[in-house]
């Protein structure tokens, strides 16, 4: 997964990871699975929390955007008995592959996995070169497209918001006047140019263009919409008393997942400066505590953990809210489609 941006710390790009689920015995906490239930595992992966939903007793409809994680999943099909389903698909479509009764639960590890990263031919990290890809469903606009074909105004955007690069409009122009004389083609190769555009300090922890290829990746997958469309699927097709639980692995991801859950707590909004705005019907409500961090033994194990967070809701009787986008205030960016071939 990728590590926190807002923090700076970068746990994903860093080399090879052998994937351990994150937060595994808090998200069965949080998750409660059961006999007879069925729980959506929007981002399947190596099938770790599916595995283990499955040991519960619960049925699995598991979804995944990479190709390549629905087929090393088969295995897991097969031995299930029938309880585990794969689907091809993003996240953001989970209402069009739940049950008509609805779902009990609802879980989404949120990010790249380290298996992608380890994959060189992936693109997503900058220290295995590699084709500048980085499209978890191996289709639609690549990283190249974007570095190659977006306004340096755009760049400044993407690498500003989504990475909070400091440097990013030195870095967007040096990628400008590269561009003219070659095509970007491999992650090394623009790598290379952040390096010598924003040298490295001896202070510094994390390799110059950490920042730049985590918004990248953002942006290429459209990481922060489909997290928010997600969100709104969710709460449509949970029954009530059905769990919903995120792990997120930077500020921007859990920004949004806080917001949403804010949102849907039934709190009157407002300040004391202002007349007071009615409660609204709550539609979740708290599981545990508001956030649970990795402790310190399993980010000593799994570097992965040090910056995930869990956050969890219960679901209850009262309708979904409306599918209101602005509540995440997500960031306006450059139109992705338009930097395709």
């Amino acid at each position: 997964m990728a590590a926190d941006i807002g923090n700076g710390v970068s746990d994903a790009d860093g080399g090879p990871v052998r994937h351990i689920p994150v937060l595994l015995s808090e998200v069965l906490e949080a998750l409660a699975p059961a006999p007879g239930q069925v729980i959506l595992d929007g981002t399947f992966g190596a099938g770790g929390y599916s595995s283990a939903i499955l040991a519960a007793g619960a049925n699995v409809i598991g979804l995944d955007r990479d190709p390549t994680a629905i087929a090393g999943g088969q295995d897991l099909v097969k031995s299930s008995g029938g309880r585990l389903t794969l689907i091809h698909s993003r996240f953001s479509d989970l209402g069009n592959h739940a049950p008509e009764g609805g779902l009990d639960g609802v879980v989404l590890d949120i990010g790249v996995s380290s298996m992608q990263i380890d994959e060189a031919e992936r693109g997503f990290s900058f220290q295995k070169n590699g084709p500048l890809d980085m499209r978890m469903s191996a289709s639609g606009v690549s990283a190249a497209d974007v570095v190659n074909r977006a306004k340096v105004s755009d760049l400044i955007r993407i690498f500003g918001f989504l990475g909070e690069e400091k440097q990013a409009g030195r870095i967007a122009r040096a990628i400008e006047k590269a561009r003219e004389k070659e095509p970007f083609t491999t992650t090394r190769q623009l790598a290379n140019l952040i390096e010598l555009t924003t040298p490295r300090k001896a202070k510094d922890k994390i390799h110059p263009a950490t920042r730049v290829f985590q918004a990248l990746r953002v942006f290429v997958n459209d990481e922060l919409g489909e997290l928010a469309e997600a969100l709104l699927a969710a709460e449509r097709v949970l029954k009530p008393g059905g769990r919903l639980v995120i792990v997120s692995f930077h500020s921007l991801e859990d920004r949004i997942v806080k917001k949403f859950f804010q949102d849907r707590s039934g709190k009157a909004a407002g300040s004391r400066h202002l007349p007071q705005v009615h409660d609204k019907a709550a539609t979740f409500a708290p599981v545990g505590r508001p956030m649970v961090a990795a402790s310190d033994e399993e980010s000593a194990v799994n570097p992965r953990a040090r910056s995930a967070k869990l956050r969890a809701g219960e679901r209850t009787g009262a309708p979904a809210g409306t599918d209101d986008l602005s509540i995440f205030n997500l960031p306006n960016l450059a139109s992705l489609e338009k930097m395709g071939s």
